[in-house]
């Protein structure tokens, strides 16, 4: 169709190639219902104002209005498994101590003493109880007070009075969640539909295996959204092209708080001209991408050195290598797993600042959180894997904290997603600094592959102008 055609009006537009529904279709397994179901939804080309990613008032009203009353990320069960095992969790000016308790439940409370004002803990650790390093004022494990060594001097205060501040804690798929202030929808409701699709994967039989978080020189918001949409790869990641389908990817929102970016691997991107490229050649760049993001690369161990046989596409094939390889490292069974369950980037978000992938390979995780200016973030990623069936889960392995000045690539345990990771940090800052300086003050968005991001700023405003959390 001509760019002018009415029928391409309102966010109808594709792009070239085969569509993700296609894909789907000749799936070699049957697909679920909710990976084949379009749910994507217009909802208009407004711009949006600059001055959401850099202005301090702007921050502020999401500190007042939107971060209290949504349910945030705060830890996995893998961080905490046993009693007295606690974790701190800050965001958006709030310091949490998130606590397993003698049994087995988990409480979150202000990481903050009710003395002087200073946090009791930092980073994690194990404890019946807390005891903060200024004065000695302490408390247990569930939040009640325990001692003061100069309680002649506070007859004013009782022990009721200095319980810790409490916040709502809920959990699912081994992620633990809090929300500040009570009320709203429960979690599961806050989260529909994702629990219905997310079964399938099985996220409470994982464990984190690697774990990076980096300071990032940009507004949460722009850095959330370099990981919302796949069309930035055709600039931004051109060493994935030759084995990934950018512009075939989908875009589908769910209300107001999830969405998903389906994208294809093992399809040549329809930027790159196909002349002379076999579905070999597409599995054979893949392997030179692995062999070269891996320090010492072994080709006996990687599922993705396959041969295409004849007549099937390099889908099918890697599917079937892949389904193979996780059924012996984990001792369940795959046989039903489509190919695209164990092939594909299906990245889900939770509103404001969660975003678990989905699928049956070891599923990235990311988390996005404000810094102490609009100009600044902590994006952390974590790698989630199925730990073999029947054995224990083991604990989390620690956080690698990454500096401003650090790069992604530093973090040894990422390997290709390092890379990766550095060419969305190279433009950031950039994205930052413009929009400071920007003449006209908008941010247009595509109205489809970008329509996640427009979704996230719906539901902000909806926070922002009191239609959600406490100004309902």
């Amino acid at each position: 169709m001509a760019e002018s055609d009415p029928e391409l009006k309102g966010g109808k537009a594709r792009g070239p190639g085969i569509s993700w529904t296609e894909l789907m279709e000749i799936d070699s397994r049957p697909a679920p219902d909710f990976l084949t179901n379009d749910a994507y939804e217009y909802r208009g080309s407004a711009p949006l104002p600059a001055e959401r990613y850099t202005s301090e008032e702007f921050a502020g009203l999401e500190r007042e209005r939107m971060w209290p009353y949504v349910w945030q990320f705060a830890a996995r069960d893998e961080d905490i498994p046993e009693p007295g095992d606690y974790i701190v969790h800050e965001n958006a000016g709030r310091s949490w101590l998130i606590v397993r308790q003698d049994d087995g439940s988990v409480r979150a409370f202000h990481n903050v003493c009710l003395h002087r004002g200073r946090k009791l803990c930092a980073g994690a650790g194990t404890s019946d109880g807390f005891t903060c390093p200024f004065h000695g004022f302490s408390w247990n494990q569930d939040g009640t007070f325990r001692n003061n060594p100069c309680s002649w001097d506070f007859e004013h205060l009782d022990a009721e009075e200095l319980k810790l501040p409490e916040a709502e804690v809920d959990s699912w798929q081994g992620y633990i969640f809090l929300r500040e202030e009570p009320g709203g929808p429960t979690l599961v409701e806050f989260l529909d539909p994702l629990p219905e699709f997310f079964k399938r994967w099985r996220h409470d039989e994982c464990t984190t295996v690697i774990w990076v978080a980096k300071e990032v020189p940009a507004n949460w918001k722009v850095t959330a959204e370099a990981f919302m949409e796949a069309w930035h790869t055709v600039v931004t990641h051109p060493q994935l092209l030759p084995f990934t389908g950018d512009c075939n990817s989908a875009y589908w929102i769910y209300g107001d708080n999830i969405n998903v970016n389906l994208v294809p691997f093992g399809i040549l991107s329809p930027h790159i001209n196909p002349e002379g490229k076999s579905q070999q050649w597409i599995v054979d760049e893949f392997i030179k991408y692995n062999a070269r993001s891996a320090d010492n690369y072994d080709a006996d161990g990687d599922p993705y050195a396959v041969k295409v046989p004849e007549g099937q596409s390099a889908r099918e094939a890697l599917g079937a290598a892949l389904r193979k390889a996780y059924e012996e490292q984990t001792g369940y069974d795959h046989s039903h797993a489509t190919d695209a369950e164990l092939l594909d980037a299906l990245v889900y978000n939770v509103f404001p600042n969660f975003a678990p992938w989905g699928g049956y390979m070891p599923n990235v995780v990311y988390r996005w959180m404000p810094g102490k200016t609009p100009d600044t973030c902590i994006m952390e990623v974590r790698v989630l894997a199925r730990v073999k069936k029947g054995e224990p889960i083991p604990r989390s392995v620690p956080r690698n904290f990454l500096t401003l000045d650090q790069k992604w690539t530093e973090a040894a345990e990422l390997g290709g997603l390092g890379e990766v990771f550095e060419q969305d940090m190279a433009n950031l800052p950039y994205v930052q600094e413009g929009l400071h300086c920007s003449k006209n003050g908008k941010v247009q968005l595509g109205n489809y592959q970008e329509i996640r991001i427009r979704q996230l700023h719906d539901t902000l405003d909806k926070y922002i102008n009191g239609e959600l959390g406490g100004g309902r």
